[in-house]
């Protein structure tokens, strides 16, 4: 082969080479499974991949952010994730321990137009999202619709009824509920009174571990009567033909905040951050609770989000919440579990 044509050979390929697309970056982020994650990924993940094409998102799923923070820890010393979606207390655990990183205003600008609630200083992540807690029946099986969180222990649905269990976030909030309820007085110094309550429930439940989550069993007539979470029973209840009711009690409930974070030394932090950022902005919080009633938590989102959607969120019935600081709460998780170890989930069936 001649020089000339070696040379030209070897700008062909150089050229090549140089017109190949360059591998997609990956984030990898760990969320809440089934549902959650098929509406996140259409609303959230799927529009941001098509405006930053040379960034892929890899969805993993897990049922609990209990099970997240397991898993962060058992990553700590190579973490494969680089952005998780949790409960607000869990990741106050995730932030004392290290395992996630500050995010910052600088490098994130969206966090400029999140509510202050969503903004904490004890916590490396901010809030994503806002829900509050429901009792879920089966309207076939439950033919009269219950105004009260202690239908839960009406006989008729003895053997029915799935609870998620601490340490789902699910079971601390009903014992708060319930420990109200009861005349207690402040959850942070003790909860006798709930954990007594939820005593009197757990003769009659079928389940404390419902699979995947708690909707599926009562959608399906399995279970009769539960607690959930209002954003992903409003949208059971869609996709379920009405199968699935979601009730606010006359006790109350509470608020609960889901936050976005940035695991520490993510081995892929500039597209995570890229990532995070855009799921903070008014676009895909609007896109996302218009698609799964989770109330968002950036300002402009909830002046851009439609009536009927916001009607079906949190953000209706704030005047029926119970006022409960989580980052307090979770210094006080380990003790509740102790209780439910011992005085309520030993009393089921």
């Amino acid at each position: 082969m001649s020089p000339v044509i070696r040379i030209l050979s070897g700008a062909a390929l150089l050229l090549g080479l140089l017109a190949r697309p360059a591998a997609a970056e990956t984030v990898n982020l760990m969320s809440f499974p089934v549902l959650f994650q098929e509406r996140y990924t259409k609303a959230v993940i799927a529009p941001f991949e098509k405006a930053n094409p040379g960034i892929k998102v890899s969805y993993f799923g897990l049922p609990s952010s209990a099970q997240m923070l397991g898993t962060l820890r058992a990553q700590k010393a190579a973490p494969q994730v680089d952005v998780v979606i949790m409960d607000l207390a869990v990741s106050k655990a995730g932030t004392d321990e290290g395992l996630l990183a500050k995010l910052d205003e600088a490098e994130i600008p969206n966090m400029k137009d999140l509510v202050p609630e969503a903004r904490r200083p004890e916590l490396a992540g901010v809030g994503v999202t806002f829900d509050n807690l429901v009792l879920l029946t089966n309207t076939d099986l439950v033919k009269e619709r219950p105004d009260s969180w202690y239908a839960l222990r009406d006989k008729a649905y003895a053997g029915r009824v799935a609870i998620p269990a601490m340490p789902d976030i699910v079971g601390l909030s009903l014992t708060v509920i319930l420990d109200k309820a009861e005349g207690g007085q402040d959850p942070l110094k003790d909860v006798d009174k709930g954990i007594a309550a939820l005593g009197t429930i757990a003769p009659g439940v079928q389940t404390w571990d419902p699979r995947p989550e708690v909707y599926a069993p009562i959608v399906s007539g399995q279970a009769a009567i539960g607690a959930g979470w209002n954003a992903r029973a409003q949208l059971n209840h869609d996709i379920s033909g009405g199968k699935l009711a979601a009730v606010l009690p006359k006790e109350g409930s509470v608020f609960q905040a889901n936050t976005i974070n940035l695991t520490a030394n993510s081995p892929n932090a500039a597209a995570a951050k890229k990532f995070i950022d855009y799921a903070l902005s008014a676009e895909a919080q609007k896109a996302f609770t218009e698609e799964m009633f989770y109330a968002p938590s950036n300002a402009k989102a909830r002046a851009a989000v439609s009536p009927e959607a916001i009607d079906r969120t949190a953000l209706k019935y704030t005047d029926r919440m119970i006022p409960l600081d989580w980052i307090a709460m979770a210094g006080r998780r380990d003790a509740i579990l102790e209780q439910w170890r011992r005085r309520v989930i030993p009393l089921s069936r």
